[in-house]
Parts: C-alpha cells; structure tokens; sequence
C-alpha cells in the first residue's frame, strides 16, 4: 500500500509526453513504459484516473495557421485525446490491467460515453479509468477537464506531470533565475498569473479544495513517488 493518504488520483499528462522522439503520434515504447508506471500505481492501492491531452496530434495553439475556426480546431483536438485515451487503454488491458476509456462527446463504435454515474462505479471498483474528449465543449482546455473529473471522481488530489520540475516564476529553462515555489496557494497562482493550468481549472480546483501537485514527468516512475509522499515537486492548496 502507499505510505500516505493518496487513497484515488486524478492524473494529468499532455499529449506531448507520448511523443518520444516522433514530431507526431505516439512512441509505443514510451507508451508502455508510462502504462507499465500507471498498472504499477494502481497494483499499490490506489486508485486512478487519467486525462490525456492532444499535444502529440492537434492543438489550437499550434494550428493557427490553418485557418480553423476554433471551434472545428478544439473538435479536432478532442479527436485527439480519444485517438491517445484508446490507444492507453488498450496498452493497459493488453499488460493486465482493468482499464476503460471514456469520451466526453459521443463516439459509441469505438469508446463509452462519459457519465459520472458510470466513471464513477468502475473507478471505485478498482478500474484505471482514462478519460477523453476534455470536458466535451470548445474553448475549455484539458486542465479544466482533468480539474472536473478529479472533483466527480472524488479524488484526493489532481497530479500534474510537467516538462520541469514544479512550479516556478518564469520559465526555468530560460531563465536561471526563475524563483521555485515548493508551495503555493490558488490565489497567488491566479493573482501571479503563473503558467501551471488554466485560470478556471485553478479556480475550481480553489473553489472545491482540491489540491494539485505538479512534478516533472521526464521521468515517469515520479508519478509512484509522487503517490507514494516523497517531497518532489510543488503543491497548490
């Protein structure tokens, strides 16, 4: 069992993670690895769940230039995380894992749709639940989505992975100087206007007390130690 009070967990990953060293899709074996990290959580007592971004496939942000209208690009990218959401969760059933995918929007040939009644049920049953197609609307980011299914699933925490190693005032890799925060509270992330989510998962997470941890994902076994208590990372309370 862990050695602290993470009993069920909300887990947060871009869609950039599953890359490796492709310019687009998913890296199979990076797909593995962090599956194998996610079984072995879960082998441990806890219970877990995941949203996974669209970085390694469709974003916004990255799309401008085709001229999109943003409500047709989002759809894309909700696309996007169902494509990873499967793609998880078949990794994890294949390596013996309970695991179901979930969408937000409706794709019944090929994944259940989300209700909270359902996710819920199969996670407190032991299931890794991987959740998809972000909270089902455009202009709403999948930090917002993580933030809402970590609060109707009745999470202990939402864990962010990160490419550093917290939360900091400024980029570090660009600037040496950026001041760390090893703790932080809502308000100060909102009022510094400090790049860890969006200001409404922030703010959901604030108004419903849910704490988020935000550590470095370039190694993936810091998401078992994360759950496990050991002092990385930075936490938002």
């Amino acid at each position: 069992m862990n050695k602290i009070g993470y009993k069920k967990v909300l887990l947060k990953l871009s869609g950039e993670m599953l890359l490796g060293n492709q310019d687009k899709g998913i890296d199979f074996e990076v797909l593995e690895e962090l599956c194998g990290v996610i079984k072995n959580v879960q082998n441990s007592g806890v219970k877990v769940g995941v949203v996974l971004g669209a970085g390694n496939i469709w974003r916004y942000r990255d799309s401008k230039d085709s001229k999109i209208a943003r409500v047709k690009s989002d759809q894309i990218g909700m696309m996007g995380t169902i494509i990873n959401a499967l793609a998880m969760a078949g990794k994890l059933e294949s390596m013996g894992a309970k695991a179901t995918a979930f969408s937000a929007i409706e794709v019944p040939d090929v994944c259940e749709t989300y209700t909270v009644r359902r996710a819920v049920r199969l996670f407190e049953e032991g299931q890794i639940v991987v959740l998809a197609g972000g909270t089902g609307n455009p202009f709403f980011t999948t930090d917002s989505a993580a933030a809402l299914r970590a609060l109707e699933l009745n999470c202990d925490a939402l864990l962010k992975g990160t490419k550093v190693d917290g939360i900091y005032d400024s980029d570090p890799v660009k600037n040496p100087d950026a001041k760390f925060y090893k703790t932080i509270t809502f308000s100060e992330v909102l009022e510094k206007d400090l790049k860890v989510m969006d200001a409404a998962a922030i703010s959901l997470c604030r108004d419903n007390n849910m704490p988020v941890k935000v550590f470095s994902i370039q190694d993936f076994g810091n998401i078992k130690r994360v759950v496990e208590g050991e002092d990385i990372g930075s936490t938002v309370q």
